[in-house]
Order: structure tokens, then C-alpha cells, then sequence
């Protein structure tokens, strides 16, 4: 008998790909995967936006969910283990995707040095990192499971850091130690005229004290890609911000070519599909131009911003709050970093090839 998965409609490369297989597929709207779709299925590929519990499992034959993100907060894990359900998620699928969008909220505000202070240091943090180091900045990070895992050399405490960076980004998953970690004492312990930016968890983030700290002129700009109610936003917080986009900060054709690949190989490997374990998507669309000459070969602000510019998804979502969703799911074309070629040997240390 065939093999049944459930997968979400947005997934982008994956349609045919397990068909080629003998796998048969039902595509729905990750709202749409409900308890009786999923009921007779082996397995589900999901996205943030289907939550994974016992409302949508009691009952059902699923063995194996793949969320093709790298946050996991939507599955009820507890109750994934109880039940003997595998899952996985993509860890580091959009790392570069993050790392892009952070270094051109950066360029775009025209901050090209100082202290960054990083809080979230794994897959997606810790590139930053290593890419804001390359280009001058002075970098804390803030991890406190990794600094109890490997010693507190390599990290800073969050009041300490947070008083000396000129720019606090975070990178933080979904827990109840990060739920609203960035409330009223948070803000006020932060570096005045600061540059703050969550490209996390909405929830990661008090929005009535983030407000209020705006309203009080503590920051010298504030830039949003997730909220707390999403896609019900909150139009007064996005007309306070500098940037303000629609969750999309991941959202590179590479980040999803990433996320789909895992989570295929994933599911070869929980059903030995011999011929997927190896599954990586090809031939995906090219950047024009591709190279970058004159003035955007010359220094990474301008290489940056000709990659991608931050205040275009900006504007977007201003023009229309209310299609916040639509906005995410039919989101355009965008190559990360090494899709790009430059004469400039400089910009090779961040993702840049020559």
C-alpha cells in the first residue's frame, strides 16, 4: 500500500517530488490540515501555521511529521513522544536568509560598526555573528544553554549586554524562558538611542512595553519581521517602527530550497526511500544581475542592499497591513549571498563568491 502524507501547499519545490516515489499526496492549506484529513495518513510536512497536537492527532495513523521551519513551537512535543510520533524540524535551513536581512536592516540604517549584541547564538545567531565580525563589528552573544553546555568564556550575560550594544538582534526559539524575555526591564536596560531588531518570535517580544519604550524616544530605530498575533498585526506598533516586515526575514529561495530538502530526506530516511535520501533541490532561479559591479562591489552595505533592501518588504506592509498573510505566502524572489559573483575578495567573507 502506498505511502500517505499530508503536506501544506506553501511548502515550495515539493510537488512531484515524493510522487516520483509511489508516495501519495494530499496538498492542503496549512489551516486546512485538519483531524480528518490527517486521520488516515502516515505522515504530515507542515509549516508554522498547522499546529500539531492531540485536536489534530487523537485517532490518526501519522508516524512521522516534518515541519519545513526551523522553529517548532507549533508541535506539541510532549505529546508527539507520548503518542510515538517521529518529527523533525530544519535547524539552520534559513540561517543565511536571517543573515541577509539583519545586515541589510543594518545598511539600511547606515550602520556600518560598533557593538552588536546577538541573543540566540545558535544556527542563525551564531552565523550572524561570525558574518558581523568579518565586517568590523564588535560581537556579544547571549546563550545561556550554550554557555552552560560549554562555559561562559565565549558569552555575555544579557545585562551586560544588553547596556553595551549599539544594535541588540534577536535569535531566540520559542520557549517559556523567551516568551515576552524582551519586556519593560528589558528595554529599559538597554543601551539608550539602541537599535533594536526581532527576527525570532513575535511572542519573544512584549509589544505594549516595546511601544511604550518607542513612545519614550529610547531607541534610534526599532525593526520588526514577527509579531505576536500574526496576521492580525498591530497597526500602531508597525507605524512606530523604522522596519516593519511580514515575517519573511527566512524567506530566501535558498531557505526554502533548504527546509524542503530536509524535510524529504527526513521522511526517506523514517520510510527507507532509498532514492530520496539524498534529495537536495536544483536549478533554482538566478539573480539579475548576478554580479555585483561598481559601487556595489565596492563596500558590503551596498553589495547588501543590491542582494536585498529590507525597506521594500517595509513599504509593502504599510501599504497593506491587511494582506499580511497573502504577502507571506506569495512571497517574491530572493537569493541569499552566494548566488552572487564580486571582484571584491572583501565581500567573499560573508557569502559572496568571486
Amino acid at each position: 500500500m502506498a505511502l500517505k502524507v499530508v503536506c501544506d501547499n506553501k511548502i515550495p519545490f515539493l510537488p512531484g517530488v515524493l510522487e516520483s516515489s509511489g508516495v501519495q499526496c494530499l496538498y492542503l492549506p496549512g489551516a486546512g490540515i485538519n483531524a480528518d484529513a490527517v486521520k488516515n495518513a502516515d505522515a504530515l510536512i507542515v509549516r508554522t501555521r498547522t499546529k500539531c497536537n492531540a485536536e489534530l492527532l487523537n485517532g490518526a495513523k501519522v508516524k512521522f511529521i516534518a515541519t519545513a521551519t526551523i522553529g517548532f513551537d507549533h508541535l506539541d512535543t510532549e505529546y508527539l513522544k507520548t503518542a510515538g510520533i517521529h518529527w523533525q524540524n530544519a535547524p539552520g535551513c534559513n540561517a543565511g536568509s536571517v543573515v541577509q536581512y539583519v545586515l541589510s536592516a543594518l545598511a539600511a540604517l547606515k550602520i556600518s560598526g560598533g557593538t552588536l549584541g546577538i541573543i540566540g547564538a545558535g544556527n542563525v545567531g551564531g552565523r550572524l555573528g561570525q558574518a558581523a565580525e568579518k565586517l568590523g563589528f564588535k560581537v556579544l552573544l547571549n546563550d545561556p544553554p550554550r554557555a552552560e553546555r560549554e562555559g561562559n568564556a565565549a558569552f555575555t550575560e544579557l545585562p551586560d549586554l544588553l547596556a553595551k550594544a549599539d544594535v541588540v538582534s534577536m535569535h531566540v526559539p520559542l520557549n517559556a524562558t523567551t516568551r515576552n524575555l524582551a519586556n519593560q526591564e528589558f528595554f529599559a536596560a538597554m543601551k539608550p538611542g539602541g537599535v533594536f531588531i526581532n527576527t525570532s518570535r513575535g511572542e519573544a517580544v512584549d509589544e505594549a512595553a516595546l511601544k511604550s519604550a518607542i513612545a519614550a524616544n529610547h531607541f534610534s530605530a526599532v525593526c520588526l519581521d514577527v509579531w505576536q498575533n500574526e496576521p492580525d498585526i498591530d497597526l500602531a506598533l508597525l507605524s512606530q517602527l523604522k522596519f516593519g516586515t511580514m515575517h519573511i526575514a527566512g524567506y530566501s529561495q535558498d531557505g526554502k530550497a533548504n527546509a524542503t530538502a530536509a524535510s524529504v530526506r527526513g521522511l526517506a530516511e523514517f520510510f527507507n526511500i532509498a532514492e530520496l535520501k539524498e534529495f537536495k533541490v536544483n536549478n533554482l532561479p538566478e539573480p539579475t544581475p548576478s554580479k555585483l559591479t561598481g559601487r556595489q562591489a565596492e563596500d558590503w552595505q551596498a553589495a547588501v542592499l543590491s542582494t536585498y533592501n529590507v525597506a521594500d518588504d517595509d513599504a509593502e506592509l504599510r501599504l497593506h497591513p491587511e494582506k499580511f498573510e497573502y504577502l507571506r505566502g506569495n512571497y517574491r524572489i530572493r537569493r541569499e549571498f552566494p548566488a552572487y559573483t564580486t571582484d571584491n575578495f572583501g565581500l567573499t567573507a560573508i557569502g559572496f563568491k568571486n
